[in-house]
């Protein structure tokens, strides 16, 4: 075989591969394509589920359910605490869950992003920020732990843990109160 002969086989083989690849990837949400697998994104104009007044109350949840984390902080709340406004949530997560909720700013405004969650993931970003060496400190009166740090508040109330992470270009100092507020609203719905 020649050698030219060998690389056109080669690249339409790649080619195939890659165009396989990318069709065994998707899935169809609502009749379009996406790359995103069943339960791992929600769109929450089209999912009750991150609706906050279609959510389960703690005693509707089964034991050891996590609560979606677009419910433990809505958008007027995330907004406020953004201090800017905020595009509708996006949730995100395993097996149909929904362990992380982000807020993002419009491209056209400010900088801003909150994200909420809840679960082990919280816990784990607390302990990488641990041993990382953040200024991490006890937040006393909220939860049954509580820790805060610049951007970020954790929270544990009973098993469960919770965090919520603002990002914006602004002195963190002002962000303390806003966040403390948040880590109130989350913990009382947990």
């Amino acid at each position: 075989m020649s050698t030219t002969r060998l690389l056109v086989v080669a690249a339409v083989a790649f080619g195939l591969a890659v165009t396989g690849a990318l069709t065994g990837c998707s899935t169809q949400v609502a009749g379009r394509p996406s790359a995103v697998a069943d339960g791992a994104v929600t769109d929450p104009s089209t999912d009750p589920s991150t609706d906050p007044s279609a959510a389960a109350t703690p005693a509707d949840a089964q034991p050891g359910a996590l609560p979606d984390a677009c419910t433990l902080l809505t958008l007027p709340e995330a907004t406020t605490l953004a201090g800017t406004a905020l595009d509708p949530a996006t949730g995100a997560g395993q097996g149909g869950a929904v362990s992380l909720c982000q807020y993002n700013a419009p491209t056209s405004g400010p900088t801003a992003q909150v994200e909420v969650y809840v679960g082990d993931g919280a816990k784990k970003i607390l302990d990488i920020d641990r041993q990382l060496d953040h200024t991490i400190t006890p937040l006393p009166g909220t939860g049954d732990e509580a820790y805060e740090e610049d951007g970020n508040v954790f929270v544990r109330k009973g098993a469960v843990w919770a965090a919520v992470r603002l990002v914006r270009l602004n002195d963190p100092a002002e962000n303390r109160d806003p966040l403390r507020t948040a880590a109130t609203l989350v913990v009382g719905r947990l």
